[in-house]
């Protein structure tokens, strides 16, 4: 009987390869997500879900309590595709001009589902299961609108697990770390206003672009020697925008900067650090700096305690030689960092692929697409993970 039961709940690969290239042709960005939250919705709501649309804008939670339980598990897949022009040459590729599934957000809904479609079908398991499925992971903050929209609160869980398709690690393989895993990411706009004049008339200006270039120059001293060695940090200056001719001094310039660390303490000092260097410049070089700091995404932590549990059960599904339980940090971030703050748990990776054909192109480049063969491994995780937190009671058959 338990056996039969397994063999209907497993995942049905091929559905589910439909599904996610569906999604991909049809990508959406953050809080934009209305088509992908509506078939999210629908096909959870055909299984058995209590469903809740809406959430931080274009969110879906679909919740399903077996028994009287009280451990409540979360599961957190992202939805929001990215404004990248898609070059794959797919007969799925996107067909909205601009936008892509570039990051695997296609791949973790359709895994998510795959995974709800085998636990609706398997009632082996006792208390509350809430699935979560987000808008806008890229930068504009969906996990933080769906905390402050109450997620938690109508939602609550004990625990809560987040995965991400990495490339460059064998398809299939999941990767763990306890502690700190993803960066804090903070976003800077320098504004340099000086005097502006003729090339050939240098004495007669405050030159914005010689200031701006002493900056980007010196910004790199702060890694270099202001932040621990053993710590992790990153200064860019992605931008730089001045002039329009070569024979002509401008009076503004503008920089754009990206911030990274891996702990707080750190985070701190970068911009205590660089404000101070970029007044400091500035003003020896006679020009003004208007700085607009923007805090983004906290530092990832992952709770060991979590960690170690959902590495057990990967080690479960796939052999412990295919885990890597201490896997590399990132400097990359992750919204999820926020609902970490609030409930326990563990962002995870599962490989992508080594080689371009086989999964292996970076995320964030047009010529990316989410490897289907991982979504079968990825949603058995998921479906083992409930199994495990929410286990069946002790008094329930074994076999038959």
């Amino acid at each position: 009987m338990i056996e039969a039961a397994e063999r209907e709940a497993e995942v049905s690969l091929q559905q589910f390869i439909r599904i996610r290239r569906d999604i991909h042709a049809h990508p959406e960005l953050g809080f934009k997500e209305h088509r992908t939250a509506a078939l999210v919705a629908k096909l959870l709501t055909e299984w058995g879900y209590a469903v809740t649309t809406g959430i931080g804008g274009t969110g879906v939670v679909g919740q399903l309590k077996r028994g009287s339980g009280g451990q409540r598990l979360g599961l957190r897949a992202d939805m929001d595709a990215l404004p990248i022009v898609e070059k794959t040459g797919l007969s799925w590729a996107s067909t909205v001009p601009g936008v892509m599934h570039a990051c695997g957000h296609d791949g973790h809904t359709a895994t998510l589902l795959a995974a709800a479609h085998a636990i609706a079908q398997a009632p082996n398991f006792e208390g509350t299961l809430n699935l979560i499925f987000q808008p806008a992971e890229e930068g504009a903050g969906g996990a933080v609108r769906m905390i402050e929209d109450g997620l938690f609160d109508r939602f609550p869980c004990d625990a809560i697990f987040a995965m991400h398709n990495m490339p460059g690690i064998e398809a299939g393989r999941f990767v763990f770390r306890s502690g700190p895993t993803m960066a804090s990411s903070d976003d800077v706009t320098v504004r340099l206003s000086g005097v502006g004049g003729h090339g050939a008339m240098p004495h007669t200006t405050t030159d914005v672009i010689v200031a701006a270039s002493a900056i980007v120059l010196a910004l790199q001293s702060i890694v270099a020697r202001n932040v621990d060695p053993l710590d992790t940090a990153v200064v860019s200056v992605g931008a730089l925008n001045a002039g329009r001719a070569g024979n002509v001094i401008p009076d503004t310039a503008m920089l754009e900067l990206s911030v990274r660390a891996l702990n707080s303490e750190v985070r701190a000092l970068l911009r205590r650090r660089i404000v101070s260097l970029i007044q400091s410049q500035a003003q020896s070089l006679g020009v003004e700096a208007q700085i607009d700091w923007r805090p983004g995404y906290d530092v990832l932590v992952n709770d060991p305690a979590h960690t170690r549990f959902a590495a057990d059960v990967a080690a479960r599904v796939i052999g412990r030689d295919r885990v890597i339980e201490e896997g590399r940090r990132y400097t990359a971030s992750e919204d999820f960092a926020f609902m970490l703050q609030k409930v326990p748990g563990c962002y995870f990776f599962v490989g992508n692929g080594v080689t371009g054909g086989d999964g292996g192109c970076m995320v964030h480049n047009p010529g990316y697409d989410f490897n289907d063969q991982i979504i079968e491994p990825a949603a058995k995780m998921w479906v083992e993970l409930v199994k495990a937190f929410l286990p069946a009671p002790a008094s329930w058959p074994t076999g038959s």
